[in-house]
């Protein structure tokens, strides 16, 4: 999904207090490991005594403490919570609390576990899906509810929500992870376009009984499981949608571990426990442990390091680029004076720019690559992110899948010669006749800027062509995006789920709409390419994962060759956590579940503190 890119985002990490390793999917960049020592020795955020945690927490059973606020900030606004409008990360982050659907990811490792489905079954050409759902799993209160008291799930109840996923809508965005996939979809989606819906539904969701649903595809799709995980797939009740319709934006109806208290936009949103949540633990503690959480909107990276220096949060979620200098600039151990937690890995996520296909300019696509070959991203990492990140010199799929051969894709490395005698062959020698161009790009921070005026100054060097910035609001940046308005901008894309097709789907021209008005979530650059477009189709449904992953490599080869983007860096994600904070590693997507998180006592929190030993500096490949 998109996200804003100005906040470093992290993946897979160690539990509390242990050391680093490395994760089923992804490489650890070590210099970064070093990064952390430096970090935590200069007490880069000198916490105070009692350090986060708001809130009195009391004693449970098997040592874990229950209570408490747990309190971040986030330096976008959400743009939607309805589950299938969640199009970007802060939206998810929120709602990843209140929502659920049949399956989910563990914090720790992304493996898929149930949720609102206690078992499945997958026939041997992976086609059919069958899911047992457990019983007395209820929807929070509402006063859309009868009584306002919120009733039992079934198997009916997705059936719905699965029928709207594959409805026309301008509130729908999630279509794509059926289209084409589940029988009768396409179908049912074009009927309700014709405003004369199939009485039948969408064929492939069958409701076997109250607490049985069957899923039938159009083919072998073992990676269906991971469609299952996202926000679109959620469930609901329909009795939300016909009270607040599309004010359902702020009006979240689920059955997850915490419920919405208060939504302030642009101020601060309260999520309480959901007190008859379905979950206890092993040791038979009611989850979730933590009483309220508390997402707060200061937009400025420094006044959130500020409130989380003063104890005011338990969690930061990036390093802003000029404080990586002040702490790089020193060295010492950090064993004696830690006073945080820091968590670091690199990240499913890509930050790239996108051209609009459909515009007369950037449908050349020797213009295109003129582009690529003018940018230098190995500057752009190393003095302007402060070697925060890694250059995209490869292709769309960031280089952390452990089986995927990102190294043999030919990207673009800086080419100054190559970009001129390009941009002379598509009409434009030494940048004569080529029009003023706008790139658009959301505010929310300096990382995003700063990178942006980099590349500006780069483009007017190299191609001699004049580059004006226009920074505006996240939301409307992603709709100008989306519906064309926008020829040239800056995004980035993290991981929905974690396999590299969720990435070269960006690209895959069945998502592009008929007119250009029309929103396009999905390959909203609208590139079109029929070699793609057959190589990715054919991976879709390859179930040997060694020729799914080469036929996947070829696609992005042949999205370079074309010129599809203009990727930039590869992220890495840090995040700085109180020491009292417990159960909350990181993961490959940013995806947080914190219905397991607690706050240790003070003595727990002494003992994390010893238990931290001395790095010695590693080198970086």
């Amino acid at each position: 999904m998109h996200f804003a890119g100005n906040s470093h985002d992290f993946w897979m990490l160690p539990r509390c207090g242990k050391r680093l390793k490395q994760s089923n999917f992804f490489r650890i960049s070590m210099r970064n490991i070093f990064l952390i020592t430096l970090i935590c020795a200069f007490g880069l955020v000198a916490c105070t005594s009692g350090g986060g945690g708001g809130g009195a927490a009391k004693p449970g059973k098997g040592g874990i403490s229950l209570g408490g606020v747990f309190r971040m900030n986030e330096v976008e606004d959400f743009r939607d919570l309805y589950p299938l409008n969640i199009t970007e990360v802060v939206g998810h982050r929120i709602t990843n609390q209140i929502y659920e659907g049949l399956l989910k990811y563990s914090q720790n490792e992304l493996e898929i576990i149930p949720s609102i489905a206690e078992s499945w079954e997958v026939n041997e050409d992976a086609t059919k899906f069958t899911f047992h759902l457990r019983q007395g799993v209820k929807f929070h209160d509402n006063d859309c509810f009868e009584g306002g008291k919120g009733r039992e799930v079934t198997a009916e109840d997705f059936k719905k929500c699965f029928t709207l996923l594959c409805t026309s809508h301008p509130q729908n965005q999630g279509f794509w992870v059926f289209k084409s996939r589940v029988i009768g979809a396409d179908a049912y989606y074009q009927s309700t376009i014709d405003g004369i819906p199939l009485a039948e539904g969408v064929t492939g969701v069958k409701v076997i009984d109250k607490y049985t649903l069957q899923i039938d595809l159009e083919y072998s799709f073992a990676g269906f499981l991971q469609i299952l995980c996202t926000p679109f797939t959620w469930v609901f009740p329909v009795e939300a949608l016909e009270t607040y319709g599309i004010d359902m934006r702020v009006n979240c109806v689920g059955t997850g571990p915490f419920e919405v208290q208060t939504i302030k936009e642009g101020e601060a949103v309260l999520l309480s426990k959901y007190e008859d949540y379905w979950r206890v633990d092993e040791h038979g503690n009611d989850i979730p442990y933590l009483d309220r959480i508390k997402i707060t909107f200061l937009k400025e990276k420094k006044s959130e390091l500020l409130e989380f220096k003063k104890g005011n949060l338990d969690m930061v979620f990036e390093l802003p680029i000029e404080m990586i200098d002040e702490v790089m600039g020193e060295l010492a151990d950090a064993t004696t004076s830690a006073s945080f937690e820091v968590q670091v890995t690199p990240a499913l996520a890509l930050h790239y720019y996108g051209f609009q296909h459909k515009s007369d300019l950037f449908n050349n696509e020797l213009v295109r690559k003129a582009f690529n070959y003018a940018i230098d991203r190995e500057s752009i990492v190393t003095y302007t992110l402060q070697g925060e990140g890694r250059p995209a010199v490869y292709g769309i799929v960031p280089p952390a899948f452990k089986n995927y051969d990102y190294e043999s894709i030919e990207g673009y490395d800086f080419d100054a010669d190559k970009a001129r005698s390009l941009f002379a062959e598509a009409g434009y020698p030494n940048g004569n006749n080529f029009p003023k161009l706008t790139l658009q790009l959301n505010s929310g921070g300096s990382r995003n800027v700063q990178i942006a005026e980099v590349i500006q100054k780069q483009l007017k060097e190299t191609l001699n062509i004049d580059i004006e910035l226009n920074v505006m609001p996240w939301a409307q940046h992603l709709d100008n995006l989306e519906t064309g308005k926008a020829l040239f901008w800056r995004t980035g894309w993290i991981a929905d789920y974690p396999d590299p097709e969720n990435f070269l789907n960006l690209l895959y021209s069945p998502h592009i709409p008929a007119k250009l008005s029309d929103k396009s979530y999905i390959n909203s650059v609208r590139y079109a390419s029929a070699e793609f477009d057959s190589l990715f189709a054919r991976g879709l449904r390859e179930v040997d994962e060694g020729k799914r992953l080469e036929l996947y490599k070829q696609a992005d080869q042949v999205a370079m060759d074309d010129a599809a983007i203009m990727p930039i860096y590869y992220y890495e994600h840090y995040r700085l956590l109180q020491l009292n904070v417990r159960n909350f590693s990181i993961n490959p997507m940013e995806y947080r579940d914190l219905s397991q998180v607690y706050f240790a006592g003070v003595e727990e929190k002494v003992k994390k503190t010893e238990a931290k030993k001395p790095r010695k500096r590693p080198s970086k490949k």
